[in-house]
């Protein structure tokens, strides 16, 4: 019933910013006790948390990630997004948000993911 969906362009120039939106359906992001995540997954490699926005709009961040990224979010539209500046090469992977009121890895809902490369 719950359905999560990335959207954004699949390829990205180097220098550029990254920008995907995930659009929840059927439950509401600022649902009390509900954290709305990002993942990346590069290829060839494991799944990678970058990033959360809590049903009250506070935001953590991954402190492993050479670029800081900011997550977002539209309540009105009921989506969260995702913002990477200065992206090079290595930031290539399929992206992932996910949700619910679970933690890592345990989230009740996942999007099904979207390729992001970034080349010239």
């Amino acid at each position: 019933q719950v359905q999560l969906q990335e959207s954004g362009p699949g390829l990205v120039k180097p220098s550029q910013t990254l920008s995907l939106t995930c659009t929840v359906s059927g439950a509401s992001i600022t649902t009390t006790y509900y954290f709305w995540n990002w993942i990346r997954q590069p290829p060839g490699k494991g799944l990678e948390w970058m990033g959360v926005i809590r049903y009250d709009g506070t935001t953590y961040y991954s402190p492993s990630l050479k670029s800081l990224p900011s997550i977002s979010r539209d309540t009105s539209k009921n989506q969260f997004s995702l913002q990477l500046s200065s992206v090079t090469p290595e930031d290539t992977a399929v992206y992932y948000c996910a949700g619910g009121r679970g933690n890592w890895p345990r989230y009740d809902y996942w999007g099904q993911g979207t390729q992001v490369t970034v080349s010239s």
